[in-house]
């Protein structure tokens, strides 16, 4: 079989670390009966593993290339392969209970995670490879440099965990970056609920929009003086240092629950 080029466009960097890789195997720990996802399967080095744990699972990928290599190695009935953009793929048409893998392309990482959280009722966990300071944004903690709008959406919809760091030599060409293992596991419904998660996102995307001015500065359109005084939080704050929940709170306060 020819040797695939990998595509720059498609920000491909092939994992080969043999170590590696069995360490994100065991770290997915897949069961016969799961409802397994891959995004970017590539050359196969999780997709080769998890066939020998898994009768069949799905793959999502773009690249026409590999798609045809993947239909000429794997029988649909052990790999369905569905072509196209996975920041346009609808993940809720394959059903409940999905846990979700890849090494993600590093340039559409944030995008492609903001599209996935659409999906968190649908899913049980997901297991990514992504550039390591990505992951340190997601997983950050308030009054941290690394805590962000990034933060506070995914931390909404998922508890995180960083698992292991993984060094550019283990992928083929290797990255200019290091990267991370981080494992997604959805909240409960209960746990914080944003009346609307379109005015959580406006507040937080108006929040951070200039980190180093006060939250009397940056949610000027959204909250006066005497809002603050009843949400028991001080205007003179900045944005990191605002807990997920008080973001909730702060919008849930603009959008308060509409009565039946």
């Amino acid at each position: 079989m020819s040797k695939h080029i990998p595509r720059k466009r498609f920000g491909q960097h092939f994992l080969c670390d043999h170590d590696i890789i069995n360490a994100i195997i065991n770290a997915i720990h897949p069961q016969p009966g799961d409802n397994l996802v891959e995004i970017g399967p590539g050359l196969g080095a999780l997709t080769i593993p998890l066939l020998t744990h898994i009768p069949h699972f799905h793959v999502v990928e773009l690249d026409r290339d590999i798609i045809a290599r993947l239909q000429r190695t794997y029988p649909a009935e052990r790999l369905t392969i569905h072509a196209g953009d996975a920041l346009k793929f609808d993940f809720a048409s394959l059903g409940k209970g999905l846990r979700i893998i890849g090494n993600l392309p590093y340039n559409i990482s944030t995008p492609l995670l903001f599209h996935l959280a659409e999906f968190s009722p649908n899913i049980i966990d997901m297991h990514f490879m992504l550039q390591k300071e990505v992951v340190e944004r997601m997983t950050a903690s308030p009054d941290t440099h690394d805590y962000g709008r990034l933060t506070v959406m995914l931390q909404y919809r998922f508890e995180m965990e960083s698992l292991f760091d993984v060094p550019p030599t283990a992928f083929d060409p290797p990255p200019k970056v290091d990267s991370a293992i981080v494992r997604m596991m959805p909240r409960a419904a209960e746990d914080m609920h944003a009346n609307s998660v379109d005015t959580l996102a406006h507040v937080v995307s108006s929040a951070f929009a200039q980190r180093r001015k006060t939250l009397r500065n940056t949610l000027a359109g959204l909250l006066k003086a005497e809002d603050f005084v009843q949400l028991d939080i001080d205007p003179q704050r900045r944005a990191e240092t605002i807990s997920v929940a008080d973001f909730v709170r702060i919008a849930n306060y603009i959008q308060p629950k509409e009565k039946k």
